[in-house]
């Protein structure tokens, strides 16, 4: 094992922010499944967080404790590329942000040249800028499990809450982005494409209401926004089809927040939601959910759940094909945390993520956070590993 070492670490002796700081955050960490790379990034600021640039590493081999190729994007003084989340597609890496300047100025998404960063080259960025007044947030772009899209020079897959969305919400926005390396200008963003979902409330209207026990101390619901991963999968030979999945937090009955999740087929031809459905446990709050499928396609969704009964937990669910469409299987509660979050801080967990071991595609790896004992800044993370008893 190497380290423990700060991601940003992997930056040291790169010219500007990237190197030096003095300010990191929000690292995104994934594996390059087709090409066996891993694909770091973290954003850095030289003003503390006024302004950010884009700091992308791939590793050299797949040996994560070898060495990197790195790269270092910038988005000019005063703009912040705020909560970065990636994608890997054969295209390129691809990626959304919430931009400030110093307001919301609008989210942005970006294509970063693959095909030259496996080889350590000199890389291009394509990126596109929406208006506020566009009302895009917290894009979240496609993400490859298994090794293959559909069609040779599929466009990545961005999909959001829908720009109308209030505190309530019936839709999702499908867009396209097809980037074009050679002739930059020929790159295309475009949607959306809206497909209508079950109302729901957003957890927490967008906002904070989490409880937790013992303290007063609310948590962060983030229902405002689609949760990391947005995984895609294409499934070959009888029954072929492209998959996507996704998954945000909702209000559910007796409980602050329950996890939305849907299944989104034909991408890339007339999309459609195949199924969606809503979790939920009495009066426990379920929340900051994320959700991948397996080769045989079955879905699993990790998230944390709380109450004022109990501290943070770590938990998660999951469906086989043949199961009732738009439902999911009993809970199981992983881990159960010892302590409550306090202090005033009330962000919780929304880097957590589950991936698809590429060794076999069939076990789920879900990463989330816990507190051992009541406090802030004081969180382990839980890494929690299992498959269906179906997929080999």
């Amino acid at each position: 094992m190497f380290g423990p070492a700060e991601i940003s670490s992997i930056f040291h002796g790169v010219s500007g922010a990237c190197g030096s700081g003095p300010f990191y955050t929000d690292t995104v960490v994934e594996y390059d499944k087709a090409a066996g790379r891993w694909l770091v990034t973290i954003l850095a600021s030289p003003d503390g967080g006024a302004t950010g640039l884009e700091c992308i590493a791939v590793s050299a081999t797949s040996d994560a404790t070898g060495s990197y190729h790195r790269y270092s994007f910038s988005f000019g003084s005063g703009n912040l590329n705020d909560y970065p989340k990636f994608g890997v597609w054969p295209s390129a890496y691809y990626a959304s942000y919430n931009m400030f300047n110093p307001g919301f100025a609008g989210a942005k998404v970006c294509a970063y040249q693959r095909s030259a960063m496996l080889t350590g080259s000199s890389a291009k960025s394509v990126c596109f800028q929406r208006t506020p007044a566009q009302g895009d947030f917290s894009f979240l772009p496609s993400d490859l499990d298994g090794t293959s899209i559909g069609t040779t020079g599929e466009p990545n897959f961005f999909v959001e809450l829908g720009e109308t969305c209030g505190t309530t919400c019936a839709d999702l926005d499908l867009f396209k982005f097809h980037v074009d390396f050679t002739t930059p200008p020929h790159s295309t963003f475009t949607g959306p494409t809206h497909l209508t979902v079950a109302s729901a409330t957003l957890a927490c209207g967008g906002g904070t209401c989490i409880p937790q026990k013992g303290t007063a101390q609310r948590l962060d619901s983030l229902g405002d926004r689609l949760m990391f991963r947005l995984a895609y999968r294409n499934f070959t030979g009888s029954g072929a089809h492209e998959a996507l999945v996704a998954t945000h937090s909702v209000q559910t009955g007796n409980a602050p927040s329950g996890v939305r999740w849907y299944e989104i087929r034909k991408p890339n031809g007339t999309p459609t939601v195949f199924q969606q459905g809503t979790i939920s446990s009495g009066g426990t709050a379920l929340w900051m959910g994320s959700i991948g499928m397996d080769k045989k396609g079955d879905i699993a969704v990790g998230f944390s759940e709380s109450s004022s009964s109990i501290h943070p937990a770590i938990a998660y669910t999951g469906r086989v094909p043949t199961d009732p469409t738009g439902t999911m299987e009993s809970i199981d509660v992983t881990f159960n945390g010892a302590g409550s979050q306090t202090g005033g801080l009330s962000r919780w967990g929304d880097y957590s993520s589950i991936s698809i071991d590429p060794s076999d595609d069939c076990t789920f790896w879900y990463a989330n956070e816990y507190i051992p004992s009541n406090g802030n800044f004081n969180w382990h993370t839980r890494l929690n590993s299992f498959k269906f008893t179906g997929c080999m």
